[in-house]
């Protein structure tokens, strides 16, 4: 995939760049596999505004994508390579032997007329799903569970990928995008490849109504609130505005949330962003 820059004839099209949507080879989803989906607006059930900043955007429609990809030892083609409004990453439809439909997210380089499998038996080639003991170390790998048979969890963004880098008893030592080391069970499936779309982090709005358009309404900052509004706010002139924190005083920047005593850190081997 490619992404398009445009000559600046509007305000909008100046910082405008877009991906080219040349691997999609189909604009009507399969009907099966759709489902409506309800917009928030950042409300809850009794209609109080608990999410800020959010609301408006295009009416989208959602497809049920096979993160487990449970279907072992059936041969499967893909059929079409589709844009989904729901996420970065473009999705592949498969056609199984047995006549069954599936969406999955379309790894990079996968191509229309391709043979998929999933299972122990699948070659480590790229689109295929197998267990993480089946896959040969230093493989790039997306679509990672954390428990065998709970589906993907992790690595399923546009252009992410982790490497397995080491096997240690039942558990592969496992390279997350984040540059987090983890212990994952061998037992779990992982596909073999990259995420897709890899240029989608380069893509700019150009203008704020491509933002409303994805749902995303003005964001005003902290610091120029008034100090009854924001911790930040206030002060004479374009004051900075302190620590940065969130509106309810907690600290934004370098606070640590997660729990010491959680069960998963005996798996983490190195934490994202440690300075050596």
């Amino acid at each position: 995939m490619a992404v398009r820059k445009f000559k600046p004839v509007t305000p909008g099209q100046r910082h405008k760049i877009i991906g080219t949507f040349d691997d999609i080879t189909a604009s009507v989803p399969e009907k099966s596999l759709v489902r409506g989906k309800r917009s928030t607006g950042g409300r809850n059930n009794s209609g109080k505004m608990t999410v800020r900043y959010l609301g408006g955007g295009h009416k989208r429609k959602f497809r049920l994508i096979d993160f487990k990809r449970d279907k072992d030892g059936i041969p499967a083609v893909v059929k079409t390579i589709e844009y989904d409004p729901n996420r970065s990453a473009r999705i592949a439809l498969l056609f199984y032997a047995d006549g069954e439909k599936r969406y999955i997210v379309a790894p990079n380089g996968l191509e229309v007329g391709t043979t998929l499998m999933s299972g122990a038996e699948a070659a480590p080639e790229i689109g295929n799903a197998l267990p993480l003991a089946n896959i040969p170390v230093g493989t790039v790998i997306h679509n990672i569970e954390l428990r065998p048979g709970q589906g993907a969890l992790l690595v399923r963004s546009a252009g992410n990928f982790a490497q397995l880098t080491s096997r240690e008893d039942n558990y592969c030592i496992v390279k997350l995008p984040s540059g987090e080391t983890r212990k994952i069970l061998s037992a779990c499936k992982a596909t073999v490849g990259s995420v897709g779309n890899s240029d989608h982090a380069l893509e700019q709005s150009g203008k704020a109504g491509r933002s409303r358009w994805l749902g995303k309404r003005p964001h005003n900052r902290g610091v120029v609130m008034n100090p009854h509004d924001h911790p930040m706010g206030g002060g004479e002139g374009r004051q900075s505005g302190g620590h940065p924190r969130s509106r309810k005083g907690l600290y934004a920047k370098g606070l640590k949330t997660r729990s010491p005593k959680k069960h998963s850190n005996k798996y983490i081997i190195e934490r994202a962003g440690k300075k050596k």
